[in-house]
């Protein structure tokens, strides 16, 4: 059979993606479906790469007691024992240090023989001061304050790592959710190089909005991460604040990541179509689109059953 080819590659970032039952780096629906996408991109062959944090702690384990009381405790596993480490290092910058960040690869091999890379970030380098070291470690984890240094990580780092892999040519950058919307500044700063980040036309912003897709996925407000506009200027300075204002992410005192994504990517999509009609109400200014969620029917299949269908 004559495979596909393709002139460009689709960056898919999620918070967490469902690989396999080893690596516990998803907590529930969003991983999983974003897993299931990726197989499914393999099955087609199609040109995607995966990015998300590697979280060393996994999500937690759960434990009812007599009396239904819930216990958590980390599930730890060793990256070493799944993945291949990758040699390029790069930077971001949080609270003025230069917090290190390097990538695991993850190969997911479809049915037809195609194959989708997954990198999963990972900032225990030890250059980073300790605390540093722990943003890649759990999965929805900690404060406010972590979960915004967590999202540097991943958008931020997450595109300098494909521009060290010499993903140069054209790429389509997908938010799975909105925790990955600060893909939308680093692209931002890679176009306006060399020129005064103050003079940011429309033209600049259009030019970022066409190389972003954004899928949104929880239908409530409190779903969405919000970051008051003082944590922002600590964790990325006064002047990424004001480019994120440019770009409309931040408004009313707050940086709104799922505001952020919209108003920076050319197409936007809810999970299923009634999900489409409540997301359009709460973002009544951007067209949304639906893409229904499937899942991926070989991985969920017992092979007594896929015998039987086939």
């Amino acid at each position: 059979m004559t495979r596909p080819t393709y002139q460009s590659t689709i960056a898919y970032f999620s918070m967490e993606i469902c690989l396999e039952q080893a690596i516990p780096t998803y907590s529930g629906g969003l991983g999983v479906l974003a897993g299931d996408t990726l197989r499914s991109a393999a099955d087609l062959e199609l040109p995607v790469i995966g990015i998300t944090l590697l979280h060393r702690k996994g999500y937690f384990r759960q434990h009812l007691d007599a009396s239904g009381m819930q216990t958590e405790a980390p599930v730890e596993w060793n990256p070493d024992d799944q993945l291949e480490l990758l040699a390029p290092v790069v930077a971001v910058q949080i609270a003025g240090r230069q917090v290190q960040v390097r990538a695991w690869k993850y190969v997911i091999r479809g049915v037809t023989g195609g194959e989708v890379t997954v990198l999963l970030l990972d900032s225990n380098l030890p250059d980073n001061d300790d605390w540093d070291r722990t943003l890649t470690d759990q999965l929805y984890g900690g404060d406010s304050y972590y979960r915004l240094c967590q999202e540097v990580v991943l958008g931020m780092g997450g595109a300098e790592i494909l521009r060290a892999l010499d993903y140069t040519g054209p790429v389509t950058y997908h938010m799975n959710e909105g925790h990955a919307a600060l893909v939308t500044l680093t692209l931002l700063e890679q176009h306006l190089a060399g020129r005064n980040s103050f003079d940011v036309t429309e033209a600049d912003l259009d030019n970022v909005e066409q190389r972003c897709v954004f899928t949104t996925h929880t239908p409530v407000p409190a779903g969405h991460d919000k970051f008051p506009s003082a944590m922002v200027r600590e964790v990325l300075g006064e002047e990424r604040h004001s480019l994120l204002e440019k770009a409309q992410g931040v408004s009313d005192g707050e940086l709104n990541m799922t505001h952020l994504a919209l108003h920076l990517s050319r197409f936007v999509n809810g999970v299923a179509m009634r999900h489409r009609d409540v997301s359009q109400g709460m973002f009544p200014s951007f067209p949304v689109n639906s893409i229904t969620n499937g899942v991926h029917a070989v991985t969920w299949t017992h092979p007594a059953f896929r015998e039987l269908y086939d």
